[in-house]
């Protein structure tokens, strides 16, 4: 075997390549103020949790909670144990994903092509089971000696997304006004704006939860967002600062996923249902915003892993979720780049008899 030494441009480690994703400028309806993705999809896993999963083991192993060959256990919807999966295999530990029925398949079969077990909770019908995720996780911690990150009470998740807050700080310095992102665990947005605010005191911080989500009030209810919002009956995480949200906005799953779909098939841009939902809400403030305002969105996934849901036709029919008034909308504020070409049913196939 030939030694190697490290050269510049060089990765040794998967999680190396973790940071570093693209802006993407929309092209919004004349007028409005400018919107920018910040497209963490790009990320080995395709989501911005990878981020918060690495600090959260690198804390972990720095304050002696995690030995070689240590074992960790989470409740996720999905892209926490992803990321977590991914870590976890690299450094030689054992890896729990409590999971319920609401995630992903996608997302279940990635964490089990990293090595890690899965235990489900729930009902096939329940969906959602937070609570019960949370309950299962600290019972095999207790049990079992596994070290629990619990990421909606972690700070390293928060303490995750300085990188991000840096990356936008070199891009755009002070030319940022408005940041928008999901609130989920309120680690995303929550430490990405407190990392800015530092820098830029009068950047304006959205947070979007789904409809039926408890975090910004209301009545909980049933949703089919994933990796986002707060169910009835589940806590609410120690993460999300809400001195530090300026306003916090709810998005139905017709919005949201309507939008996903609206780019991938008018701007060639897959996103994940709940980064749909955030978009939405942003394009809608740009159209009232200053025309030299801007305005930044943290798209936390990529929609590769929706594809049996958001993106299958027969999935969304049967939930109920179309709304061509959102589709109008959307045409509205964020026009095609490009004439559309006439969609063609599905018996209509070409070179198909």
């Amino acid at each position: 075997m030939h030694s190697v030494n490290h050269q510049p441009g060089i990765n040794l480690r998967v999680s190396d390549l973790i940071g570093g994703s693209p802006l993407l400028e929309l092209p919004v309806a004349p007028g409005s103020g400018r919107v920018l993705l910040k497209l963490e999809q790009f990320n080995p896993t395709g989501t911005a949790k990878i981020r918060m999963a690495r600090q959260m083991v690198d804390e972990a192993e720095a304050q002696g909670k995690l030995k070689p060959g240590g074992w960790i256990v989470e409740s996720t919807s999905g892209n926490t144990g992803l990321g977590l999966a991914l870590i976890a295999a690299e450094r030689g530990y054992r890896f729990t994903a409590v999971v319920d029925h609401h995630s992903s398949a996608d997302k279940l079969r990635g964490m089990q092509a990293y090595g890690a077990q899965l235990v489900r909770v729930g009902s096939a019908e329940g969906g959602l089971a937070t609570a019960d995720r949370d309950q299962t996780a600290a019972h095999i911690a207790a049990q079992h000696g596994a070290y629990w990150t619990q990421q909606h009470n972690n700070p390293g998740n928060s303490n995750g997304y300085q990188g991000l807050a840096d990356e936008l700080l070199r891009t755009l310095g002070s030319d940022l006004h408005t940041l928008f992102g999901a609130v989920g665990t309120g680690g995303s947005l929550c430490g990405t704006a407190r990392a800015l605010k530092g820098h830029l005191p009068d950047l304006r911080i959205v947070g979007v939860e789904p409809a039926g989500s408890v975090i910004f009030g209301g009545a909980g209810q049933p949703y089919h967002q994933s990796g986002t919002g707060t169910p009835a009956g589940a806590e609410i995480g120690a993460l999300i600062d809400y001195p530090l949200i300026d306003e916090g906005l709810k998005v139905t799953d017709a919005e949201a996923f309507e939008t996903a779909r609206y780019l991938a098939r008018s701007h060639a841009l897959m996103v994940g249902g709940s980064a749909g939902g955030v978009i939405y809400k942003a394009l809608q403030h740009a159209r009232k915003a200053p025309g030299d305002s801007v305005t930044v969105v943290l798209v936390c996934d990529g929609g590769e892993k929706y594809l049996d849901t958001v993106f299958n036709d027969h999935w969304f029919s049967a939930q109920g979720l179309h709304s061509p008034s959102v589709v109008d909308e959307l045409h509205a504020l964020l026009p095609p780049r490009a004439p559309q070409a006439r969609q063609w049913s599905d018996h209509h196939d070409c070179g198909q008899q």
